[in-house]
């Protein structure tokens, strides 16, 4: 008896939330998304600024770490954060903090760099924030077909990840169109003070 009613009630809940497709806010319910190779581009009209904002991202289960015997889901996004570039590795698992961790990459068979990350959501995504970093990213991405990441940190071990990159060049383009990656020109009131 207790198991119809608890049935009956998220048949309920089901509908009701159903029922307001129109109304659904679509940075919850993504609303456009585009497959661009292995990555997926999203699109939005923010409700609140009126302005467009996108990002591109690719998912996959090429994910290692010391801890664990399987390969784990791992991801990058391409996005604008308060009109800055920004790039973000996301890991199932911990993979280092800010004290101790150092993130590399490396584009097909050419040699890599280690650079400066942000460590943040629980210690399980890197971000690259760094304007020059961020746009020396991009550039190797838009010519490459397969990205490898690799974090350091003493007291997580190690984490790698491989992605495809086909495709980025609409990925790169869609994500930062908002925040675009050339330096901002210095006016000429602001280069006198």
């Amino acid at each position: 008896m207790r198991t119809g009613v608890v049935v009956s009630c998220l048949v309920l809940l089901a509908g009701a939330l159903g029922g307001g497709g129109c109304a659904r806010d679509p940075y919850v319910y993504p609303s456009i998304v585009e497959e661009h190779g292995p990555w997926e581009i999203e699109r939005h009209l923010d409700r609140v600024t009126g302005r467009g904002i996108a990002s591109a991202f690719v998912a996959n289960r090429n994910g290692s770490h010391t801890s664990e015997f399987f390969t784990q889901p791992v991801g990058v996004q391409l996005l604008c954060f308060k009109q800055k570039p920004i790039v973000r590795f996301a890991f199932s698992a911990k993979i280092g903090s800010n004290r101790n961790a150092m993130i590399g990459y490396s584009f097909d068979d050419k040699p890599g760099r280690e650079i400066q990350g942000r460590f943040i959501a629980g210690q399980k995504n890197v971000i690259i924030e760094d304007h020059t970093e961020v746009t020396q990213f991009v550039k190797e991405l838009a010519e490459s077909q397969v990205l490898y990441v690799r974090i350091r940190a003493l007291n997580f071990g190690r984490s790698t990840a491989e992605f495809p990159t086909e495709g980025a060049q609409a990925a790169i383009d869609t994500a930062y169109a908002g925040c675009p990656l050339t330096a901002p020109k210095i006016r000429q009131a602001d280069a006198r003070s």
